[in-house]
């Protein structure tokens, strides 16, 4: 069984958006005759996301952590309990394409870190942000990214390095380097490339929000 693991904190407005895209995955995983569910981790939610996401029909989990690492390693032991044999990362922020579950599988690798592209920038991030931005951003197989928004993993691979550490930042970053230094084979693949957003207020601390923030600060 494959499955799809999206912690989230307070992203009613996002949400919806993210699990219909995921649900279209999913779809077209079980149509190539894969199995997969989806978990959503309600890491200190106060808004509408649980309501949000009980509507898709999908599984939660309610944590009081505030803390995505802690989010993303008890959403992948939830679902390692329920047999998954394949951990499907991404954000609620973020939408990912159809192929995605069946362009991570068709590896058999230990694990497979894609791209991330943003669709829709905000009014305010300027084309010589989003120049400088691309001219830093290796969109191409071979790539060296780590995003948590695109990241699968074997679970076998995942439980032998002991998971994701309970870091409020950059816990994909440790998985993955963990993963190589055991050995772990790992597609660098821009095949399935996910759109995610620019936004400043980023829910997590040090992610993606803050890098195109210091980026901003470059250019000012």
């Amino acid at each position: 069984m494959i499955a799809v693991i999206i912690p989230a904190h307070n992203e009613a407005r996002r949400l919806g958006h993210c699990l219909r895209a995921v649900t279209q995955a999913v779809a077209r995983a079980n149509a190539a005759g894969l199995v997969a569910e989806v978990l959503v981790v309600l890491d200190r939610c106060t808004d509408a996301s649980a309501r949000i996401a009980r509507r898709h029909g999908v599984h939660t989990l309610e944590l009081q952590a505030g803390n995505v690492g802690i989010a993303r390693r008890q959403g992948a032991e939830w679902m390692i309990e329920r047999g998954a044999q394949w951990l499907a990362f991404t954000d609620a922020d973020s939408r990912v394409p159809e192929h995605w579950l069946v362009s991570q599988l068709q590896w058999h690798a230990d694990a497979v870190c894609g791209t991330v592209h943003i669709e829709r920038w905000q009014p305010w991030q300027n084309a010589a942000l989003r120049q400088l931005y691309r001219s830093r951003y290796q969109a191409r197989d071979g790539h060296r990214h780590i995003h948590g928004a695109n990241l699968g993993v074997c679970a076998k691979a995942y439980e032998r390095v002991g998971g994701f550490q309970p870091l409020p930042a950059d816990e994909d970053v440790q998985l993955v380097l963990a993963l190589e230094a055991s050995g772990a084979q790992i597609v660098w693949t821009a095949a399935h490339s996910v759109a995610t957003s620019s936004r400043r207020d980023s829910r997590a601390r040090e992610g993606f929000g803050d890098y195109l923030s210091a980026l901003e600060g470059l250019i000012r």
